[in-house]
């Protein structure tokens, strides 16, 4: 009864019914996982099924279904409890996903969780720590100022999930999409290329 409630808010929220069954099944045994762990330690204070299913997975596929075109790398800055990067994961497969987590026992929620999408890698490391390339750097409730950091370094695109829109920088124009609830926006700037290109070592995780 439980996994059909979560099923049904799932495909309520998701753009144009688009979930296959496998995707439903993943994020459902992400949500059971959830509940799990956060008994025991702090990852979400939203955990109640609808509330979750609409604040925390309906928002994830929002964002998963309004990421930039030709994006193929991604990486959620401070991902706790894996939103929305997991999500993106499951419900974009072609994209891999890189989940950056600095908390070690919220890092290992997210190793366990990544079982369940094979598209998914997880470093346990502060932001500032990793290198690398990616296309667009996605965060929830992370400093906008951190994200954007991160993002002039090595990415292409910063997507940011918020209530506020973020503070006016040089070299950064935001476009926003309203939320389907109205309690915020996604707000997307493409990264200047000059700095996007400047030299970075690898990143020996990758």
């Amino acid at each position: 009864m439980k996994r059909q409630r979560f099923e049904d808010s799932l495909r309520r929220l998701a753009p144009a019914g688009s979930l296959a069954p496998e995707q439903v099944e993943a994020l459902w045994r992400h949500y059971e996982l959830l509940e799990r762990w956060n008994a025991r330690i702090n990852l979400t204070r939203v955990i109640e099924l609808e509330e979750a299913a609409r604040f925390h997975y309906g928002e994830s596929l929002f964002v998963a279904a309004h990421l930039p075109e030709g994006i193929r790398t991604v990486a959620d800055v401070g991902s706790g409890a894996g939103f929305p990067g997991f999500v993106i994961a499951v419900a974009r497969p072609e994209l891999e996903v890189t989940l950056i987590e600095s908390d070690q026992r919220k890092a290992a929620f997210l190793r366990e969780a990544s079982d369940l999408a094979p598209n998914v890698r997880v470093v346990a490391r502060r932001s500032r720590e990793v290198t690398g390339r990616f296309d667009i750097a996605v965060s929830r409730a992370v400093r906008a100022e951190e994200v954007v950091g991160f993002a002039r370094l090595c990415c292409r695109w910063v997507l940011l999930v918020g209530t506020e829109p973020p503070l006016r920088e040089k070299g950064l124009t935001w476009s926003s999409t309203a939320l389907p609830d109205g309690r915020g926006a996604l707000w997307v700037a493409m990264v200047a290329q000059a700095e996007a290109d400047s030299p970075r070592r690898a990143d020996p995780s990758a």
